[in-house]
């Protein structure tokens, strides 16, 4: 994965738009596609046919996904999409938009609380609980998979590893991230990537949400 490693980052400040220009910046090489877009005002990426979801993740401005037939998801700060497939998809700002986005095959294994073409907000999906750590598996596959977690205020997840190379979206709230003997903390709208086999942990001494994306090889 092309990103900075053991250390917080922000998707929108390392990827600001440029006037009359949308950009793009792939992370991956060989495993799930992952890309940074970057659109300035009044820009757009013209509707077309893909055999493949896209769950695209607003990180910052304001995103229409439109199609060909008139329908139209206006997407803000924080909220996500599973794109439909074999239907013409674009994306366009009146405004600007820095997104991510990941491809999802069509049989990729889909929570069923979520439909594709409607817009949802990834801190919505699971609620905090007393003293618990409440954790919904959004979509996975053989090589990647991607969770949302809500940690309650005094807990957290112990020092390990992963198998493959992962992104963490803070979504709500502030933790502390255990990174190879090194702790950071970590606010809303922060991003941070572990390495494959990169020892970390999670410490939550406020209340925190956080989406996992976990690439394998």
């Amino acid at each position: 994965m092309k990103e900075k490693v053991g250390e917080v980052f922000s998707i929108t400040k390392d990827n600001e738009p440029v006037p009359g220009c949308t950009i793009s910046k792939a992370i991956t090489e060989g495993t799930t596609d992952i890309i940074y877009f970057s659109l300035a005002k009044n820009t757009d990426i013209s509707a077309e046919i893909y055999p493949y979801h896209k769950l695209l993740l607003v990180d910052s401005g304001s995103l229409e996904v439109y199609g060909t037939e008139g329908t139209v998801q206006r997407l803000e700060t924080g909220d996500a999409i599973f794109t439909d497939v074999d239907t013409p998809v674009g994306m366009r700002t009146d405004k600007s938009a820095v997104y991510t986005e990941i491809e999802i095959g069509r049989k990729d294994k889909m929570n069923d609380l979520i439909k594709a073409g409607e817009s949802f907000k990834l801190a919505e999906l699971v609620p905090y609980r007393e003293g618990k750590i409440v954790n919904m598996d959004v979509v996975h596959n053989d090589k990647m998979k991607f969770v949302v977690m809500a940690f309650a205020e005094g807990t957290g997840l112990s020092e390990h590893a992963a198998p493959g190379e992962a992104l963490v979206f803070a979504l709500d709230g502030e933790a502390i991230i255990g990174y190879e003997g090194k702790e950071h903390r970590m606010k809303a709208g922060e991003t941070f990537h572990f390495a494959k086999g990169g020892l970390h942990s999670v410490k939550a001494d406020h209340r925190f949400k956080m989406a996992l994306l976990l690439t394998l090889e």
